[in-house]
């Protein structure tokens, strides 16, 4: 079985980012950059099934500027076979992802296609969701466990967390599969393992030469720094609290 994943490259999640001053966007100049920690999990979902022998082989996809190499060196580090980089300097929007990932899985055909459930930096959720309606394929979203089953693996099992609980999801491969948090926990890339990457072959494609239009449907129009929380308080008891809560102008 032929595993692809798609991972993007993100701000570190334990980084402040600043906004621009003209507020067009945020400020990444400088910024300590890795992988989107969802995709990491989605990642390190798919090298575990390869270490348990049902997974052949597994193929780590990016989309985006030169400087996502680093990253796809990262996650071949971590244990995937071969990477490739959709390259452009375009701003990618999901849609635009989307597209661009169904060439590769067209030209690839893998049995299962894992991302993360969403980016930490746009938070839009739904690239899986667009890539499955694009390949008209079956989907679990939001996966906190993955499991094959059938005589020769041709199912797959997937519990999802939903707002109600826990819902599993029996469907055919392929499929395409979104991760979750609790899903697993990535291992420590090592620095034998770094070194190995470099010789790991990563593919690069540029975007707009495979005819496919990846031009942005929505605009930034501003953006802006959140606004501060207020200090919070601390009140003698219930009466008190609910005296404080009825004179609240912003509450209804």
């Amino acid at each position: 079985m032929k595993v692809l994943v798609a991972v993007k490259r993100v701000a570190d999640p334990n980084v402040k980012v600043r906004v621009r001053t003209d507020h067009t966007d945020v400020d990444l100049s400088s910024v300590k950059m890795t992988i989107n920690p969802f995709d990491e999990i989605a990642l390190e979902a798919a090298v575990r099934l390869k270490e348990q022998g049902l997974a052949t082989e597994v193929i780590v996809v990016a989309c985006g500027l030169p400087a996502s190499q680093e990253t796809l060196r990262t996650a071949l580090a971590m244990g995937a076979d071969r990477a490739i980089l959709m390259q452009t300097d375009a701003q990618l929007q999901p849609l635009a992802v989307a597209k661009l990932l169904k060439v590769v899985v067209d030209g690839e055909s893998p049995q299962l296609i894992l991302l993360g459930k969403q980016a930490i930096d746009d938070d839009s959720n739904q690239t899986g969701q667009m890539l499955a309606a694009l390949l008209d394929l079956p989907q679990a979203t939001c996966a906190s466990s993955i499991e094959l089953s059938g005589l020769n693996g041709e199912r797959l099992v997937v519990t999802r967390e939903t707002d109600e609980g826990q819902e599993s999801v029996d469907m055919t491969l392929p499929a395409v599969v979104t991760a979750d948090l609790r899903l697993n926990e990535p291992r420590y890339v090592t620095l034998p393992n770094l070194m190995k990457a470099k010789k790991k072959p990563l593919r690069l494609i540029a975007a707009d030469s495979i005819g496919v239009d990846i031009s942005p449907r929505c605009r930034t129009l501003s953006v802006a720094e959140p606004a501060e929380r207020k200090a919070g308080e601390l009140v003698p008891d219930v009466a008190t609290l609910i005296a404080r809560l009825r004179t609240e102008s912003t509450l209804i």
